[in-house]
């Protein structure tokens, strides 16, 4: 496809339609003047109770990333509920917060709705089903296959109990492209959070100054940048 090009053209309305044409930028101008956004204090946190990973460990994926010469991606392994407390204090701050999780289980994506309960497997099967998180990933039975934004959370007595959850599949997927996730679902089957430092703990940022442990490159926590 030859070198990208140096200088573009963008043309963008707002949320009052107004039209808006900016011409000749950099790739750097357009993200110092239209994102925003300081990457460099965006960290991912993942949960992944497996018997060959360490909570409180710094890890990374052995050839993952595509920019030559750029920073390698790093995951701190934590407990679920660290992932919890800091996409609560992102949201309530007016902050979405992008995740990975499994959407090949226990969602319906008409509805879209995902809920540990959504189907009866057990009772029509008489059987139970009872590998945990950790064994799952260990077994190939999940991993991250897909990539959502937290933009609402329903707390109750102090915790978490629904989250608001927007997808990419199209506006006749759930309501209208929104999809509701019980905290159960969160429990097992999402794995991984993007995360600003300020909603983090002293502790877990220390972690990101570590030397992170290699992982091989066919991890479950490398899935998803591998499936998309």
């Amino acid at each position: 496809l030859g070198d990208p090009p140096e200088k573009f053209n963008w043309e963008v309305r707002n949320k009052k339609n107004k039209f808006f044409r900016f011409n000749n930028l950099t790739p750097k101008n357009f993200y110092k003047k239209h994102v925003k956004i300081n990457l460099k204090n965006k960290v991912c946190l993942i949960h992944a109770p497996m018997s060959n990973k360490k909570m409180d460990e710094l890890y990374t994926i052995n050839f993952l990333g595509n920019v030559v010469g750029g920073s390698i991606i790093k995951y701190a392994n934590v407990k679920i509920n660290e992932l919890k407390k800091a996409a609560v204090k992102s949201i309530k701050n007016n902050e979405a917060v992008w995740f990975g999780c499994d959407v090949g289980k226990m969602l319906h994506r008409e509805l879209g709705v995902m809920d540990m309960d959504l189907f009866d497997y057990e009772t029509l099967f008489n059987t139970e089903f009872n590998m945990n998180k950790g064994v799952r990933l260990e077994y190939g039975d999940s991993l991250m296959t897909h990539a959502m934004l937290f933009t609402g959370v329903d707390i109750k007595n102090g915790k978490p109990t629904k989250w608001r959850v927007e997808n990419s599949w199209g506006n006749k997927s759930g309501d209208k492209g929104y999809y509701l996730m019980n905290d159960s679902w969160f429990n097992e089957y999402n794995y991984e959070v993007v995360i600003d430092k300020k909603y983090l703990s002293k502790k877990i940022i220390h972690l990101f100054n570590r030397e992170p442990v290699e992982l091989e490159p066919w991890d479950p926590m490398g899935a998803l940048a591998n499936i998309n």
